[in-house]
């Protein structure tokens, strides 16, 4: 019994030494996972912050970033093409000139609610620089600043001094709509305008429309704050550059938009600042014969989140040209491949680089900067210090004046010429810029929409687009091609055994079939302006073979020659065998002696439109050139609606007027 109980307590000892081990183990465990847990957390918040900036008074606050830097003219801009912001960044330099500063503003950045707080700085002024988009709405950047000003009833904006400058474009059905609701809207919140709204027309010259706007703006500011011009008309340079000889090239941007090396490892989601790389899987000519190339690609979305419905718009990043590019270093006598920086002069500037920086000038002048449209006339003035020649000088100033000599001379010499920086260059041989300088005037590469032409319904992982190749001759003699058409052209779906990509990102659209689908549809698009309604005609198909009651699905459609340029012929003929497309109406121009287009055979149908217009609810679409085709469109319904409707010429066209409120007469129009 002794010796069973010593080996009992000896099992019992055993045991006890292994329990204590384990729970030993366990609590030293514990410890230490207590400790390093807890030395963890310390670094987390400020991972959050880089991560997703909260936002802070000093990040949205522009009242406390003026007081800072002493500046007290701020220029606000709604901006979809880049124009604006160029337009709002010469008017903070200018300000230099008056003995005032000034700084340009992305009103999407800052808190708008605080302009009610601006008289609290001396002498301070807000300009306004604001874009039309699309139907009368506000650029994508100034959605905010427009809710904002829509909502906010209370709001009392009293010392609040003001001036706007709006871009539009006459050929447009609300033309300067945003720039004109914010000049009335600021008003009646009790602002004070203390210059004229201007407007600027991109159907006409909307730079000599700026330039003239300007030139009587700045003495008005003069006069209402007391102050006089320093007479300075020298260049103000706003980046200073840096060169790099020794730099890792990871660290180098190579045309990424936003993030470095975005291009190499995606991550959705996928906007403007951060496009996708889609594959090209589909690249035809589309016409059977003629001089033009109308094309027909398709991007592949695969594994990307993206969604687009008909009636969206696809953007793409074009690069340009590099026989361009290289003429561009030739002229100017510089190494491309030099790896450099511009850095912003200001160092509170939201703005550090006009473009992604650090880069190399081939890079810059392929992927960021507009080399191939005429320059403004503030690049010439700019540049007129570089021309050795005093004639060069004399008449690159002229052209940025607002005399009626030099403004004729900027219109025949550069615009109607076509002339962009390179045939500048040419023509001029004295002028031998910088090219940091060049590349801190030039304005920047933007991304070009089209309408899509497919539908998600039908085709969710691929982006189908429409679009004719643009090539001309200027009175220069030179060639002159589009950016984008021509990269696109060029974009075959394997290159050397590469698949060839398209940064792209998607921008939604108002241009929207009806929500019921029995209501009947009339699409109304010649040329290229079919993309969008073969995207309407593939989802109306779908619906039908869900078995959804789908209206009238009219389509009126326009080219040239039917044995040239009648585009996705066999698709459309298909689609109206199987009644998807219930009238398919061809309007061949060119193929008879009496030119026939569209608006034609509207008016050859007057009375089936009519009555699927005023009796069936029906939805019009219009696609395609604002300038001409559009508004011949919108003429031949208000004939159609006087006659048949028996309305006078005023009641005709308001009915149209309430049928676009009502969002039954919907255009994607460009000029």
């Amino acid at each position: 019994m002794g010796q069973g109980y010593l080996r009992d307590s000896k099992e019992a000892e055993a045991l006890f030494t292994n329990m204590d081990l384990l729970l030993f183990s366990l609590i030293i465990g514990i410890v230490i996972y207590w400790f390093m847990s807890r030395k963890k957390p310390e670094p987390i918040p400020e991972f959050k912050k880089i991560d997703t900036p909260a936002p802070t008074s000093r990040e949205t606050s522009f009242i406390e970033k003026m007081k800072k830097t002493g500046k007290n003219i701020i220029v606000f801009y709604g901006s979809q093409t880049g124009t604006a912001e160029e337009f709002s960044n010469r008017l903070s330099k200018d300000a230099q000139r008056y003995g005032m500063k000034g700084m340009a503003a992305d009103p999407e950045e800052y808190d708008m609610g605080e302009l009610s707080r601006l008289s609290e700085i001396n002498n301070s002024l807000a300009i306004f620089c604001m874009a039309t988009y699309g139907e009368g709405d506000p650029t994508d950047n100034a959605q905010d600043f427009y809710d904002w000003l829509q909502e906010n009833d209370d709001e009392d904006l009293t010392g609040l001094n003001y001036t706007v400058f709006s871009l539009g474009n006459k050929t447009y059905e609300h033309y300067n709509a945003m720039g004109k609701y914010v000049d009335k809207r600021l008003e009646e919140l009790g602002a004070k305008r203390i210059f004229d709204l201007g407007l600027g027309d991109d159907d006409g010259n909307l730079e000599e429309d700026f330039v003239s706007w300007r030139e009587q703006f700045w003495p008005a500011v003069c006069e209402h704050f007391g102050v006089e011009a320093l007479g300075d008309e020298s260049s103000i340079r706003q980046y200073e550059l840096k060169e790099f000889t020794d730099i890792n090239m990871n660290k180098v941007f190579t045309g990424e938009i936003g993030r470095l090396k975005s291009f190499e490892v995606q991550k959705p989601p996928f906007d403007s600042k951060n496009p996708f790389m889609a594959p090209v899987t589909v690249n035809r000519r589309l016409n059977k014969a003629g001089d033009r190339h109308l094309m027909h690609l398709e991007l592949d979305i695969t594994g990307s989140k993206i969604r687009y419905e008909s009636g969206d718009h696809v953007a793409v990043f074009p690069t340009n040209d590099s026989a361009l590019v290289n003429k561009l270093g030739q002229v100017l006598g510089v190494d491309l491949d030099l790896v450099i920086s511009l850095n912003n002069l200001d160092e509170e500037s939201n703005k550090k680089h006009p473009f992604p920086c650090p880069t190399t000038y081939r890079t810059a002048l392929t992927h960021y900067l507009d080399i191939s449209h005429p320059p403004r006339t503030n690049v010439l003035y700019e540049l007129a210090q570089y021309a050795s020649d005093p004639k060069d000088q004399e008449n690159m100033r002229k052209m940025a004046s607002s005399s009626p000599e030099g403004k004729a001379l900027y219109q025949s010499w550069v615009l109607e010429s076509c002339r962009n920086i390179l045939a500048i260059l040419e023509d001029m041989p004295s002028l031998k810029p910088p090219i940091d300088h060049l590349c801190e005037l030039l304005p920047r590469l933007q991304a070009r929409y089209y309408s899509i032409a497919s539908s998600s319904k039908v085709h969710p992982n691929s982006i189908h687009i429409c679009a004719v190749v643009v090539e001309y001759q200027t009175k220069t003699g030179r060639v002159n091609k589009g950016v984008a058409t021509n990269w696109l052209k060029n974009k075959l779906v394997t290159d050397n055994g590469h698949k060839a990509t398209v940064p792209m990102y998607i921008r939604k659209s108002q241009f929207r079939l009806p929500f019921k689908a029995s209501n009947p549809v009339i699409m109304i698009g010649p040329g290229t302006g079919i993309a969008p309604f073969m995207g309407f005609i593939q989802e109306r198909g779908w619906l039908k073979e869900q078995g959804k009651d789908v209206g009238e699905t009219v389509l009126y459609y326009g080219c040239r020659h039917k044995m040239e340029d009648y585009l996705y012929q066999e698709e459309l003929e298909e689609a109206e065998q199987k009644v998807v497309i219930t009238q398919l109406n061809v309007a061949f121009s060119r193929d008879q002696e009496h030119k026939v287009y569209v608006q034609h055979l509207l008016k050859n149908n007057k009375e089936n439109l009519w009555k699927l217009i005023h009796l069936e609810n029906a939805h019009i679409y219009v696609c395609g050139d604002a300038r001409n085709m559009a508004k011949d469109v919108q003429t031949a319904l208000h004939e159609i609606a006087e006659e048949l409707g028996d309305m006078t010429r005023t009641q005709a066209t308001d009915y149209i007027k309430k049928l676009m409120t009502k969002g039954r007469y919907s255009q994607d129009v460009w000029s």
